[in-house]
Formats: structure tokens, sequence, C-alpha cells
């Protein structure tokens, strides 16, 4: 059996699709059906049901995708494993959210970059969780880290670690509302004081305020800035309340430049995810990212 025609159906069973697939190996749709089409006729059977979006695996499908799938991974890790030395330094691409990419992913990489590292260079796309995994599906980026688990065959999401989310303010608000109002009242002692988010819809103040008071907050967005940097940078200006991660506010909390407003028994928390497309872990470079990434998210929980 041709192992290009079986890398082709590996690779269409895991994007669901004939187009995300030739795009993915680089091929015309045409090839790629035709491909699909070969090797059904040396099987004589089909492995894909055609649909208006995409194509579902039949159970030969399935069992063939099973029993296949693993060898053509250790066959590219070890066609890869060749292309991994400081002659043929490779290109790590990765996306994922810009303040959490930023202040933990960038650094704990930069060891495997430059002269001193293990020669990879390193490019960082910032963006939505939707963006972020349709690039890494599209084959845009290698390794995408999101806040939402993907669906499907074709990414792979393993948890990396939870951020806890804390609602704070300048002291001068603390002071306003009263060290035992919010205990006392919950949410009522908050409403109306003026809010900093990153989008009108108030994402982070809505989920602290469902998980914590069982409730919608009564305020509307005061200061909307699309950076969770900005928001702190607000915030502790003396705009208003915000909800942010921990690992983010925490030295601006230690410094007293703002102040936790509420410290609920069950802090709400954020599980963050590291993604790649199924398969791709045989690439070496990309498989020591991930490695690399998991090892350091241990001292970030």
């Amino acid at each position: 059996m041709d192992l290009a025609l079986l890398r082709t159906f590996v690779t269409v069973h895991r994007a669901g699709s004939f187009t995300r697939a030739a795009a993915l190996l680089g091929l015309s749709q045409p090839t790629v059906t035709s491909q699909i089409r070969t090797l059904e006729r040396q099987l004589g059977r089909p492995l894909f049901l055609r649909q208006a979006r995409g194509v579902t695996p039949t159970t030969i499908g399935d069992e063939l995708a099973h029993k296949a799938a693993p060898h053509l991974d250790a066959l590219v890790e070890i066609s890869e494993s060749g292309l991994d030395d400081e002659s043929s330094p490779r290109t790590l691409h990765l996306a994922g959210p810009p303040e959490f990419t930023a202040e933990r992913a960038l650094p704990a990489l930069t060891d495997l970059t430059g002269e001193e590292g293990q020669g990879f260079a390193l490019r960082a796309s910032f963006g939505t969780a939707e963006e972020a995994l349709e690039g890494l599906a599209a084959g845009h980026h290698d390794l995408a880290i999101s806040t939402a688990r993907p669906r499907g065959a074709l990414l792979t999401a393993t948890p990396l670690c939870d951020e806890e989310h804390v609602l704070v303010a300048a002291p001068r608000w603390a002071e306003k509302i009263g060290a035992d109002a919010l205990r006392l009242k919950g949410a009522p002692a908050l409403e109306n004081l003026p809010v900093v988010e990153v989008h009108e819809s108030l994402p982070f103040v809505s989920r602290y305020w469902a998980s914590v008071f069982d409730s919608r907050p009564a305020t509307s967005g005061t200061v909307i800035v699309p950076d969770l940097r900005a928001v702190l940078a607000c915030a502790s200006a003396g705009a208003g309340l915000a909800v942010l991660p921990r690992y983010l506010c925490a030295p601006a909390l230690d410094r007293g430049a703002i102040v936790t407003l509420h410290d609920p028994a069950v802090p709400p928390l954020r599980t963050y995810f590291l993604v790649v497309r199924t398969g791709s872990l045989a690439m070496p470079h990309i498989a020591r990212a991930h490695e690399w990434l998991q090892r350091a998210a241990g001292a970030w929980c």
C-alpha cells in the first residue's frame, strides 16, 4: 500500500475535510480526492461518507486510521529527527492570547532559541482562542495556547495550567465601598461602580459575578481596552474595578497599586490548553516546545 496515500488518508481523517487536508498537505483538493478514491478502490471499501460540510469516516475508515496513524507518525518522527540539528534550524510558530503568551509562554521558550539554545527560531501571533485554533487547524501555526478545548480529531489539547481571577481596584475604591460592605451585601455593594474591561460584553466581570455571586453585574463598562495589561494600568490609575488573572496583577497587588476587593472561598479559575495538530508532536521542535511549556507551567500554578 502506497505510504503517500495513507498519509493523505490519515490527514483527511483528522481534518474531517478534503479541503482542510489539502491545505495541510500542500496539495490541491482534486489531488486529495483522487488519492482517497485510489485508496478506496485498492481496499474495495468506502473510507469516508461525503457530506455537505466535510466528510465522516466509515467504520472501515476509523479502523484503518487507528491502525495506520501511529506508524505514520513514527515514520515522520524518524525522518524529521535527522533534520533537527544546528545546520538545519526549524521555526516554531506559536499562537495564543497576547497577555498570557507575552508574560508566560514566550519567556519560557527563550532558552530554546539563540546560540545557547537548541536550534529553533520562534514566531508568535496573538489572537482570540477561536483565531488561534483556526490558524492551527489551517497549518499557519505549530502550537496554540487556548482557553477553549477544541473538538474533533484534527487537534489535540493538553491542559496546561489554571489561572485564578481576582476582583481588584485602586485603594480609593476599596475605601469608598468599605471593608465589610461586600462581605455583608455581596454584589449589590458594587452596583453602579465604574468597570474596566476588554469588551463591552464584560466577559471577565460577568464570569466572576456568575461564579462568585450567582448573578449578573448590574453595571456597564466605563473603560473598554482590548488588552488585560491596559485594563490593569487603568484600574491602577483609579478608573474602576476590574477582574484580572492573578499572575498578571500580582506585582501591582504587592506594591499596593491595587487591592483585592473580595476573597471568595472558591476563586474563579480558567484553564489554558496547549493545542497541536494531531500527530505533529512527531516533529522534534514542536515536541520540545510542547514539553518545555508543560514543564514551565508547573511553576505557574
